[in-house]
This record gives structure tokens, sequence and C-alpha cells, in this order.
């Protein structure tokens, strides 16, 4: 069984990894910025007596990092994997976005993993043996206005990714690249309940398709279970979309040129929302769902 650690686990898919991995077996370092404000996972790790140890780690802070990856080194003597789930969940038109929310979503989306990773690749190095897996999403391979700031923090994570593999393979290093679809979490909700005044058309229609794919929710376990197979497989494989809508999100962006993805995504309402009931079966417009059921 492995020592895992994991960042973000207050709520959503780091909570789940964290129950489904402690209920396999594995023993979990859970981290988060404020453990007593999220005390759910406290309550059920003793509830069920599993094998759950939760900290604060702050990934925006080198110090905070250092500390705690640091403390459990010498605890634990070692660390066989790293879960780097820690995100927070950023949208708006590149005009409109105050720039110190982009510094922020880069801060702990990407620069957050970046620390993680430094503080735990000399211990596996030296052990020869580890496993990092990256939280990514879809939306590190697609672009959507107006999630353009989170894409770029995801994107850039699966760079690094991509990247690292190639350093750390040779030390028997895996990496693997974790690309969940639309799962029900508080961030999911949050798109597809928030819409902010806008000179741009793309927010509201966006938070108008999450609405609609959250009516049929995909559960956080289809995360969950794809980390723990990804731990319990021993495969080399980089990439991993997790959820129903996953792989086919991502087939959908390949099957358009980059032309064709700009002119729908600037189409107007009418035909961008076709599209996606065309393409998914997913009835975002709002206007013909209010329509169709008065």
């Amino acid at each position: 069984m492995a020592n895992v650690l994991i960042t973000g686990a207050s709520r959503g898919i780091g909570m789940a990894a964290a129950l489904t991995l402690a209920r396999a077996g594995h023993k979990v370092q859970a981290t988060m910025r404020n453990p007593s404000g999220s005390p759910e996972l406290s309550k059920i790790a003793s509830q069920e007596s599993l094998p759950i140890i939760i900290s604060e780690m702050d990934v925006d802070s080198d110090v905070s990092v250092d500390v705690r990856i640091s403390t459990i080194l010498r605890e634990n003597q070692h660390i066989d994997v790293l879960i780097n789930n820690a995100g927070i969940e950023e949208r708006g038109t590149m005009e409109e976005l105050e720039m110190d929310r982009f510094r922020a979503v880069m801060e702990t989306n990407y620069f957050g993993p970046v620390r993680c990773i430094k503080a735990v690749l000399p211990h596996m190095r030296e052990r020869r043996n580890g496993l990092i897996i990256n939280i990514a999403s879809v939306a590190g391979k697609i672009s959507c206005s107006p999630l353009g700031p989170y894409s770029a923090s995801k994107f850039a994570l699966e760079a690094i990714s991509e990247s690292l593999a190639q350093e750390v393979k040779p030390f028997n290093i895996r990496v693997a690249i974790v690309e969940p679809g639309i799962i029900d979490t508080a961030m999911s909700r949050g798109i597809a309940d928030h819409f902010r005044e806008t000179a741009y058309p793309t927010s509201e229609r966006f938070s108008n398709l999450f609405r609609a794919a959250l009516e049929n929710p995909s559960s956080t376990s289809y995360v969950s279970e794809k980390i723990l197979e990804i731990i319990q497989s021993k495969d080399w494989k980089l990439r991993h979309p997790a959820g129903p809508d996953a792989e086919p999100f991502l087939q959908w962006r390949l099957s358009m040129s980059d032309e064709e993805w700009v002119d729908w995504a600037a189409a107007d309402d009418e035909t961008w929302y076709k599209k996606v009931e065309q393409d998914f079966g997913l009835k975002a417009n709002p206007k013909k769902v209010t329509a169709g059921t008065s």
C-alpha cells in the first residue's frame, strides 16, 4: 500500500480521492488550506477508522509547502504518490477580468503543483520510485471563453507535466495527467449558477451549458476511481480523461479546425446552442427550455 499526499482535499475531487484511496488501504496525507473550516473529511475518516491524516498546507506558499512536506517525510520516511489536486476556478474575458485574478489562478493551479513537485522530487529521485498525478481538466486541452484564465493555468499544467514525465522516467518516477470533464463539484455548480454583467455573450452561454450538463451530474467518483486505477495499474500512460463526457469533449475539439472552433464560439446564440445540442444532446438554450415547458 502507498503513502499518498493529496492537496486540496477539503471537498470535491480531493476529498473523494482521499476517501477512495484510504478505503482501498492506502495511507493518505490529506492537505488543505483550512482544516478547521472543512470538517467533513475528518468526520468521515473518524467514523470509518480510515488511514487519513489531515493537515494544513497552502500550495500558494513556498514556506507552507516546504514545512508540511518536510514534516511528512520526516514522520513517514517516504511519499510514494503526490496528487496535485488543489485548484481554483476563474473565468472572465480578457478585457474585463482584473489582473490580480489572472495571477491568482496561475499561482494556485500552476505554481502550486510546481512547488509541491519540487519539494518531493529529490526524495523520489533518490529512492528511484514515485508517482506524480496532476489533476488538470479537459480545459487543459480545450480553451473556451470565458474560461480562458482557468484554461491557461491547466494548459500550463499539462505542458509542465509532459516535460516532467520525460525528465523523471529514467528515475522510475511516473507522471500522470487526469483530465476530468464536467464533474458535479462546487466549482462546476459555481460556473452553472454565476453570471456577471458583461459586454460579451460567451459568459451566459457557458453557464447555461454547465447547467444543462449538471442536470445529469457526473459524480466525483469517476475521478477518484481513475486515480486509484492509475496508482494500482503501474501503467506509464500519460493522459487519462475522466468522466463520461471527457473523451467526447476532447474529440469534439479535435474534429474542428482552429478556425472552425473560433467561428463556433463567436457565432450568434442560435447557432451556438444548436451545435451544442446537435453534438452533445445538451439543451442549453434557456429560451427554448422555457418555451418547451410552458
